[in-house]
């Protein structure tokens, strides 16, 4: 898979530090991760102390549903996180990856009041300032498979329809998410996942998924497996089953 920033938001470059670490040990290395460099904090100031206990709880209470959203503290010094992990994982691997994403921020984003990550099973994400609700259109990545499909154009219809199809199914379901598969050939089948924050009214998934899936042209033309990944919601397809059915 090749990684790159979402073209339409490389003006952030500078205003948040933009990490891109080695994935090829999962338990331990992200995806991708962002740190804010506009805000700060100390190892001994509040925030810092209402940080570590809502990595804690959002580690604690996202197992059972794979979502957990929450603050902790007051005025300046109050962090705001959430917690999403995919779909199909089981509740313990959910908290794994939770808690580590929690451990990289200390790494990663040692005193920086913003940040998110996103794992292979989860994404976690905090800041001073309360986003619950809303459309993350700032933060967003791009990966894909290196490989070309012979008929890009028969290919890139095919992933269109599928998205679209589990868009339909995901905004109306409680969960916020959907996978599905569909043939493409005789011995060819193409898998799908799209998933939103549980933050997000139905109506504000399904305008996600439709900004990130009209954001595939910019990356997957062709390319036998893709993903646009989010801050709110995010999409995958391959051609091969990568999710629990």
């Amino acid at each position: 898979m090749h990684l790159l920033p979402s073209s339409s938001r490389l003006r952030l470059l500078s205003l948040a530090l933009l990490l891109h670490v080695s994935f090829g040990v999962a338990a331990v290395d992200p995806l991708y991760a962002v740190c804010s460099t506009s805000r700060n904090y100390t190892a001994n100031d509040g925030f810092s102390d209402n940080l570590r206990q809502l990595m804690f709880m959002l580690a604690t209470k996202s197992s059972p549903i794979g979502f957990a959203l929450g603050s902790v503290g007051q005025g300046g010094a109050r962090a705001n996180g959430l917690a999403l992990c995919r779909g199909d994982i089981k509740s313990t691997a959910c908290t794994t990856c939770v808690r580590t994403a929690g451990a990289r921020f200390r790494d990663l984003c040692p005193s920086n009041k913003d940040g998110i990550i996103w794992f292979d099973e989860c994404m976690l994400r905090y800041s001073d300032v309360e986003f619950f609700g809303e459309i993350d259109f700032d933060h967003r990545f791009y990966m894909w498979n290196r490989e070309n499909v012979s008929d890009a154009v028969m290919f890139d219809g095919k992933v269109e329809n599928l998205m679209n199809r589990l868009k339909q199914k995901a905004y109306i379901s409680p969960l916020l998410f959907a996978t599905g598969k569909m043939e493409i050939g005789e011995s060819q089948e193409l898998y799908g996942l799209v998933q939103c924050t549980k933050d997000l009214s139905g109506g504000d998934c399904k305008k996600c998924l439709e900004a990130v899936i009209g954001e595939l042209p910019s990356c997957c033309d062709g390319k036998r497996g893709g993903r646009v990944v989010g801050g709110s919601c995010n999409i995958r397809y391959e051609l091969y089953p990568f999710f629990d059915a």
